[in-house]
C-alpha cells in the first residue's frame, strides 16, 4: 500500500511541477554557465560537439547560423527521465570565444542532471589544453571527472 502512494505522489508532483522542453533551455540561455576560451569559433564548435559526445549525449542539433547546439542525455544511475542541453558558441573577439551551457533536468521532481553545466565546462576546459598541447581530441572521453 506504501508503495502505491509513493508511486501516485510521484505522479502527482510530475504533473503539478509539469517537464522542461527545450523551449526551457532556450529561454534559459542568460541563466547558464558562461565561459570565454582562447581559441577561435569553428575550433570552439568542434570542441563542444566532442565534449558532449565525450559526455554521453544523444543526437546533437546543429543550429550553427543562430550560435547554438541542442542535445539530450538519456536516462543515467542519478537521472530516471534525463537531461536536456543547450550549447552556445559565440565569438568574443578574433580569437576568443563564448561558450555557454544550460543544462535542465527533464523532471522537475529529479534532484539531479545527467550533466552539470559545470562537468561541461571542466571538460571543455580539458579539450582546450589537449588542442594547445598540439594533439588531437581523442574520440573518447581521455580521462575520468
Amino acid at each position: 500500500m506504501k508503495l502505491i502512494k509513493y508511486v501516485c505522489f510521484i505522479i502527482f508532483l510530475n504533473l503539478l511541477f509539469g517537464c522542461a522542453t527545450m523551449t526551457d533551455v532556450l529561454k534559459n540561455k542568460d541563466e547558464g554557465t558562461v565561459k570565454v576560451y582562447n581559441v577561435d569559433k569553428d575550433l570552439a564548435w568542434e570542441i563542444a560537439m566532442t565534449v558532449l559526445r565525450w559526455e554521453g549525449c544523444a543526437t546533437i542539433e546543429e543550429h550553427k547560423t543562430s550560435n547554438y547546439m541542442l542535445t539530450t542525455i538519456g536516462k543515467t544511475l542519478f537521472s530516471e527521465y534525463g537531461t536536456l542541453i543547450g550549447v552556445w558558441v559565440e565569438p568574443s573577439n578574433d580569437n576568443e570565444t563564448k561558450v555557454t551551457v544550460v543544462t535542465k533536468r527533464r523532471s522537475q521532481t529529479e534532484l539531479t542532471t545527467g550533466l552539470t553545466e559545470t562537468t561541461f565546462q571542466n571538460s571543455y576546459a580539458k579539450a582546450v589544453e589537449i588542442i594547445k598541447s598540439g594533439n588531437s581530441l581523442p574520440i573518447e572521453k581521455p580521462y575520468s571527472n
